[in-house]
């Protein structure tokens, strides 16, 4: 775990794409000396002559010379992101001048940054803890206002807060068992099968909570799984790249010409969704169409959400029918498609069944805001407080239902009258679950295995 941690690293820790600005991470022990070798500011002053904090204006440069006009800002350790000596190197965002600036720097001694790597010895530096870390990705990946709130807040320390609320009241009961195993003879307080019980599902039903709550979390940063389903013709495929804001499903006048599953990610005003463009749902001959008529049936069934496409310029038939028979009790939003041409269809019979009903003009490009509008009043259903302690990830969820699986056999093993040690055992396993969760007893694996998700310069 401490391999090369003695080594200063550097990377660029802005998209290396055309921009005002760009910024070259170094950081490490010899940060500051490093820095020195490849960096002259316009007043002559040295970075290593400066407070922490503070920013020199000059040049950046290698041995063929000059790279660009730089802002240097230092920052000592042990007040900086990673707890290390920093210097950050601003200069004007070109891709050249960044990969230029990053070898200067490399050739003057600091060694590439792994993914992550940054964030890694702000950890192992004491600056945040594992779970916190993990937010971090969670914070720059963010897309939406709760995303962001929900990152933002395990940043901030709320997942370990509560966590750690659960660890102290285990050390509390296992501190108790330990005098009374202990000090029989002392004056401790009395151990009783019954108060270990009640200690132990309240901290149990805290955890219950925190796994529950994962779920939403994961349909706020993953996307509510959506499929758009309709019979054939009547214009999912347009409503699909209306959607998504290009081509993505092939749309002709041909019915069954969407015979798969076509997938993509969006975000509709501050709802994610999950699409899924799916072939007609109608009865036919054709065995590789059925095959795709199977598949739509499918997604309809375990989607979360239903968008339900519906032609307005004809009347309802039997597939549409037996279209919102299915639909009964599935959040759904029906669109009423082809605006732009005369309507017959039976508005009333939709909005029976559905939650929303919009009409729009998907081919002229007609009506996003609309079904922006009506799935966010349809996803209310799924709103969560991201202000609150929301679990970031599997191996958060993990180490939660692991800590769960030890005071279930505790609580069993106080209920069955076992001595109270055995009861202290299955409760030092469960603090172990939730030092992993924190990071505070955690393998090297899992450690290499959270921070490989990071992006380089991060």
């Amino acid at each position: 775990m401490l391999e090369g941690m003695n080594d200063t690293i550097a990377a660029v820790s802005t998209p290396l794409a055309g921009a005002g600005l760009g910024v070259v991470r170094i950081s490490g022990a010899a940060a500051v000396d490093i820095a020195e070798r490849i960096f002259d500011s316009v007043g002559g002053r040295k970075l290593s002559e400066i407070a922490g904090y503070t920013a020199l204006f000059g040049h950046v440069h290698d041995t063929d010379g000059v790279i660009d006009e730089c802002v240097a800002l230092r920052f000592a350790a042990p007040h900086s992101y990673t707890g290390d000596d920093t210097v950050e190197l601003s200069c004007h965002g070109g891709v050249y001048i960044l990969r230029r600036v990053l070898r200067a720097a490399i050739a003057a001694g600091a060694r590439q940054a792994e993914a992550g790597e940054f964030t890694r010895r702000a950890f192992l530096n004491g600056k945040l803890d594992l779970s916190e870390a993990e937010s971090v990705m969670n914070l720059i990946g963010a897309q939406s206002r709760e995303e962001h709130a929900a990152a933002l807040a395990g940043r901030q320390g709320a997942v370990y807060d509560a966590v750690t609320d659960c660890r102290d009241r285990l050390v509390s009961l296992s501190a108790d068992i330990a005098a009374w195993v202990d000090f029989p003879d002392e004056d401790v307080p009395y151990v009783t099968a019954d108060g270990l019980v009640s200690g132990l599902r309240e901290v149990d039903g805290k955890l219950e909570r925190l796994i529950a709550g994962f779920e939403s979390g994961r349909l706020m940063r993953e996307g509510i799984d959506t499929a758009i389903v309709g019979k054939p013709n009547v214009g999912k495929s347009t409503v699909m790249n209306l959607l998504v804001g290009c081509r993505r499903s092939i749309v002709t006048d041909v019915a069954g010409t969407t015979r798969d599953v076509i997938e993509e990610s969006v975000m509709l005003g501050e709802v994610k969704l999950r699409l899924s463009d799916t072939a007609g749902l109608h009865d036919t001959a054709d065995e590789v169409e059925r095959i795709g008529v199977d598949m739509a049936d499918s997604r309809l069934r375990r989607c979360q959400l239903a968008i339900a496409v519906f032609d307005g310029s004809r009347a309802l038939d039997e597939d549409d029918r037996r279209l919102l028979s299915a639909l009964d009790g599935k959040p759904c939003v029906a669109i009423i498609n082809k605006a732009d041409l005369p309507q017959i269809i039976e508005r009333g019979a939709i909005e029976a069944a559905v939650d929303c009903t919009v009409t729009v003009a998907a081919g002229s490009g007609l009506g996003t805001d609309e079904i922006a509008a009506a799935v966010a009043a349809v996803a209310e259903r799924w709103k969560i407080d991201p202000s609150a302690p929301l679990l970031q990830s599997e191996r958060q969820r993990d180490c939660c239902v692991r800590c769960r699986e030890h005071l279930s056999a505790a609580i069993d093993a106080a209920a069955s009258g076992v001595t109270i040690d055995a009861v202290g055992v299955c409760i030092s396993d469960g603090l172990t679950a939730l030092a992993e969760l924190t990071g505070e007893c955690v393998s090297d694996s899992v450690i290499d295995d959270v921070f490989s998700r990071f992006c380089v310069g991060k």
